[in-house]
């Protein structure tokens, strides 16, 4: 399920199923589809059946005309919240400790790993029992959010942009503040994690960035062994790619354990309130000292979501000495 710019202006909502791809009738955005399912008891699926398919699209050829847009968005963007874990997936402690390497940060280090630790003994509990909380942080609100294709731009004073490929669970509070999950989507949790290196105290400071995520959403169960590929491509050329896992079967905490831990502040449970998790990673190109460059294209993909995610990266320009208060 993704949202498509109209050349007329407003936004169409796709939905594919394989290879084809088409446009929902009557739909106005996914979150009217996703409001509209709450209020009727119904699926997303029951809800997009029963306003029928229109006409057919290329979702390729859309995005090579920048016509993608984030695939769920809110009509007031400090109603939508991005927030993540971290050190959630079976590799992720190995790619944070390569990423501190050589950095004067022994003690935050070793915080990691203990946390890291503490998920793999008790972020799977048993169903309908509180297992262990995982790193949290906020990334922001619907302002940072980026859509596919567009710049993810670090701020004039950051070390620097990098990419953090992952799944990012879509919400929505229903009128009694229940959580909702609309779905899935690929996500670039953009960091600095030069910041980071420089004291691990800093990490809030160094997700306080941009964020892209689509471009479609995969409405159901999220594969268990997720396995895709993240890359950077500069002048057109790739100059590093891995491969990514997540889902469940790669991971040390549950995705409920997770959830539980997001959502059981009242704060995350107001009506109406729009949420994009991100679930963190194990694959970082910083971590294999690759610094990247204005310009350059980061890319995520993995099969089950369809199209690929890219932003190319930029840097703002920098400030002239110190931010200033005014009173009042």
């Amino acid at each position: 399920m993704s949202q498509v710019l109209r050349p007329e202006g407003g936004l169409s909502v796709v939905v594919r199923e394989g290879s084809e791809a088409a446009v929902v009738r009557g739909a106005a955005s996914v979150l009217a589809l996703a409001q509209e399912a709450i209020a009727s008891g119904r699926g997303l699926k029951a809800v997009v059946a029963a306003h029928g398919l229109g006409e057919a699209v290329d979702l390729a050829r859309l995005a090579a005309e920048g016509r993608l847009a984030l695939p769920v968005t809110h009509p007031d963007p400090a109603h939508m919240h991005l927030t993540g874990t971290g050190l959630t997936h079976l590799g992720s402690a190995a790619a944070r400790d390569a990423m501190h390497a050589g950095a004067a940060v022994e003690e935050a280090t070793t915080d990691s790993m203990r946390m890291f630790r503490m998920g793999l003994e008790g972020g799977r509990p048993a169903p309908g029992e509180v297992g262990v909380q995982p790193e949290w942080f906020w990334k922001g609100n619907g302002h940072a959010a980026v859509a596919p294709g567009q710049p993810l731009t670090a701020p004039g004073f950051a070390g620097d942009g990098g990419e953090e490929p992952e799944v990012a669970g879509i919400y929505l509070i229903g009128p009694s503040g229940q959580p909702f999950r609309i779905g899935w989507a690929l996500a670039n949790e953009f960091s600095d994690h030069v910041v980071e290196r420089g004291n691990y105290l800093w990490l809030a400071h160094s997700k306080l960035r941009q964020a892209s995520f689509g471009p479609e959403i995969l409405v159901g169960d999220l594969p268990a062994d997720l396995r895709g590929t993240s890359r950077i491509r500069r002048g057109g050329r790739v100059i590093w790619e891995r491969p990514f896992l997540s889902g469940e079967a790669n991971m040390s905490h549950s995705l409920a354990n997770l959830e539980h831990h997001h959502f059981k502040y009242d704060l995350f449970r107001q009506p109406g309130d729009l949420h994009v998790h991100f679930f963190g990673t194990a694959t970082l190109s910083f971590a294999e000292g690759v610094k990247a460059q204005a310009g350059d294209v980061f890319e995520i993909e993995a099969a089950p979501f369809g199209l690929p995610l890219r932003n190319p990266l930029a840097f703002a320009a920098g400030a002239d000495g110190a931010l200033a208060v005014a009173a009042l």
